[in-house]
């Protein structure tokens, strides 16, 4: 098959999408941002539930939001009273999984200097997500209690279709389960009201490519290891 010049840009998009985690202090236009949503919202979801609901910071917002969830988190006594109120990853990990997960973390950590006995550099560097990696837009992402499980998989690819849309506008994103665990405070300085459950937060801006830590490429399995074709 002869690829177009529409098959090649989609491409481009998706395979060039990165978790970056360090971004240029340059604005992005509200108007890309609005935009970057109204077309990932067509993402498919049950009945045309559309279970999204997303809060858009930037400037002093944004800033106020990170110093409240940081003054938790840089205190190891009120960082234990916050814990996340579904289960992002498994509770028992397994084979291959857990092998993946050390994986990227020690590369990341690698090119970052880190070693294993540094664990306050390790905890710097995870309380980075918390300022949303210095992006100049956090998006925080809710959805209404009552949706089950198939809504959460209607918002997973509406998530992608705002990584993949950033991409195409020369943007780039983190999204970030980190959030979670904050989410009372979260809660309080969004003003959400008691039937949303924050699903997790997102970096939006444009990378900085002078930055060691957004060299990482991170690997995927090879076709055959997970697609089986029948018939």
């Amino acid at each position: 098959m002869i690829s177009t010049p529409d098959q090649q840009a989609v491409d481009a998009a998706i395979t060039s999408r990165r978790s970056i985690r360090a971004y240029l202090p340059q604005a992005v236009a509200r108007e890309d941002v609005a935009q970057i949503l109204q077309v990932a919202a067509r993402a498919p979801s049950g009945t045309n539930t559309q279970p999204w609901k997303v809060y858009v910071l930037d400037g002093e917002r944004k800033q106020q939001l990170s110093a409240a969830i940081l003054a938790a988190h840089n205190d190891p006594e009120q960082a234990r009273q916050h814990t996340e109120e579904y289960a992002y990853y498994p509770r028992e990990w397994v084979s291959p999984f857990i092998e993946r997960r050390r994986k990227v973390g020690w590369d990341l950590y690698a090119l970052l200097g880190l070693t294993r006995d540094n664990k306050a550099g390790m905890a710097a560097q995870h309380g980075r997500n918390y300022e949303f990696f210095g992006a100049p837009v956090g998006l925080i992402f809710t959805i209404d209690r009552i949706m089950e499980q198939g809504s959460w998989l209607d918002y997973g690819m509406f998530l992608q279709n705002i990584m993949v849309a950033a991409r195409a506008r020369g943007l780039d994103t983190c999204p970030q389960a980190a959030f979670t665990q904050y989410h009372k405070i979260i809660g309080k300085e969004l003003g959400l009201p008691d039937n949303e459950t924050v699903v997790c937060g997102m970096a939006l801006g444009y990378a900085d490519s002078s930055k060691i830590e957004n060299s990482l490429v991170t690997e995927r399995m090879a076709l055959e290891e997970f697609v089986k074709f029948v018939g």
